[in-house]
C-alpha cells in the first residue's frame, strides 16, 4: 500500500525528498552521521539514488524520478527506518571536507569537526609550506589522512589504526584517491610502531566515550563499530596515552590536535593545568584541542603522573 500511494502521488526529485523526511521523522530516527536532521538525511539517500553528487541544484529537484529509481528510493527510506543503520553505511558513501570515502561498519563514519581545520591547513598555527610529515592516528577510513594529503600536497603522511578491518577500509579510500604513494598504513596502537619519527602535526579523531555512555547511545550508533568508539571507563584512555607520549613524537614547532567531544570537560578536570586550546567552528563542532609540542614538554611529568595512576589502577582491576 505504501509504495502504490508513493507511485501514485510523488513525481520529482524534491517530492521524494519531503516524503522520505516525513517518514523517517515519523519513526524517530536520531541523525549524526554527516546530517543532523530527516531533510538532509532524506536528501542524502535519494541523492545517492539519483547519482546527483553533493548538491541538488533546481533542475535536479525538478526532475522527474523514473519508476526504477522510485522503487529503489522507497526501498532505501524503509531500509533506513527498519534498521536504523546510518544513511552512509546504507549509501557506503561518506563525503568529508568536500571528499568523497567508502564507508561500512568496520569504521565510524566521518563526522570531525576537523575537517574545517584541514581545509584552512591549520591556520594559523602552522606554516603549510614547512609541514613535510603528519600522523592521522585512529585513521578509521583514512578520512583524515586523505584530507591532509590534499591539503599539504608537499607532504608524507602516516595514518595509524589498531584495527585490521579499518585498516582495509582505508586501504580502499587511499586507492580511490590515488594516494598510495604519500600515505603510509601502519597497524599499531597509537604510537608502538612508528619508532623515533617525528611529525609537524598529529592529529586525532581517537576513540573518546566511556562504557556506560556507550550503552546508552541510539540505536544508529551501536551500528558503528565499539572499537573506534569506547575508551574506557571514562572514555579517556586512548587520550592520555596520546597526551603522554605525543611530544617524543612532535617536531620543534609541532602541534597535536584531538577530538575528544564531550569528553572535554572530564579532560579539564584530570589534566587542570594543562593550558589546553579549545577550538571554535564555523560550521559547528566542538570538543577538539590544540597543544603546541612546547606545552607538552613543559607539562610531561603531569601527564606521565596521570598515565601511569591510571595504569595501576587499570592493572589492579584486571
Amino acid at each position: 500500500m505504501l509504495y502504490a500511494e508513493v507511485m501514485n502521488t510523488l513525481v520529482t526529485v524534491r517530492d521524494f525528498i519531503h516524503w522520505g523526511a516525513s517518514r523517517l521523522e515519523e519513526a524517530g530516527l536520531v541523525f549524526g552521521h554527516g546530517t543532523d536532521n530527516a531533510l538532509d538525511e532524506s536528501a542524502a539517500l535519494i541523492m545517492h539514488v539519483v547519482h546527483s553528487g553533493t548538491g541538488l541544484s533546481e533542475d535536479h529537484l525538478d526532475a522527474v524520478v523514473d519508476e526504477s529509481a522510485r522503487n529503489d528510493i522507497t526501498c532505501l527510506i524503509e531500509l533506513r527506518i527498519s534498521t536504523r543503520k546510518p544513511a552512509a553505511y546504507l549509501t557506503h558513501e561518506a563525503w568529508f571536507a568536500g571528499l568523497p570515502f567508502y564507508v561500512d561498519g568496520r569504521v565510524l563514519v566521518p563526522r570531525s569537526p576537523i575537517a574545517e581545520l584541514i581545509e584552512c591547513r591549520f591556520n594559523p598555527w602552522v606554516v603549510p609550506e614547512q609541514v613535510s610529515r603528519l600522523l592521522d592516528l585512529c585513521t578509521g577510513s583514512a578520512c583524515i589522512g586523505i584530507a591532509c594529503a590534499c591539503a599539504f600536497p608537499e607532504a608524507r603522511i602516516d595514518a595509524t589504526d589498531i584495527s585490521i578491518d579499518a585498516l582495509a577500509v582505508a586501504r580502499k579510500n587511499i586507492e580511490r584517491h590515488g594516494m598510495e604513494q604519500r600515505i603510509r598504513l601502519v597497524e599499531t596502537s597509537v604510537f608502538e610502531h612508528l619508532g623515533e619519527l617525528r611529525y609537524d602535526i598529529i592529529v586525532s579523531n581517537p576513540p573518546y566515550v566511556s562504557y556506560t555512555e556507550l550503552r546508552q547511545l541510539p540505536d544508529e550508533f551501536q551500528h558503528e563499530p565499539a572499537l573506534g568508539l569506547a575508551a574506557g571507563d571514562d572514555g579517556l584512555d586512548i587520550v592520555v596515552r596520546i597526551l603522554k607520549a605525543a611530544a617524543g613524537h612532535l617536531a620543534d614547532k609541532g602541534i597535536l590536535v584531538v577530538e575528544v567531544g564531550y569528553s572535554q570537560q572530564t579532560l579539564m578536570e584530570l589534566f587542570p593545568k594543562i593550558p589546553f586550546l579549545w577550538l571554535e567552528f564555523e560550521y559547528g563542532g566542538e570538543g577538539v584541542f590544540l597543544l603546541e609540542r612546547d606545552q607538552l614538554v613543559s607539562h610531561q611529568q603531569e601527564l606521565d603522573r596521570v598515565a601511569v595512576q591510571r595504569a595501576t589502577v587499570q592493572n589492579k582491576v584486571s
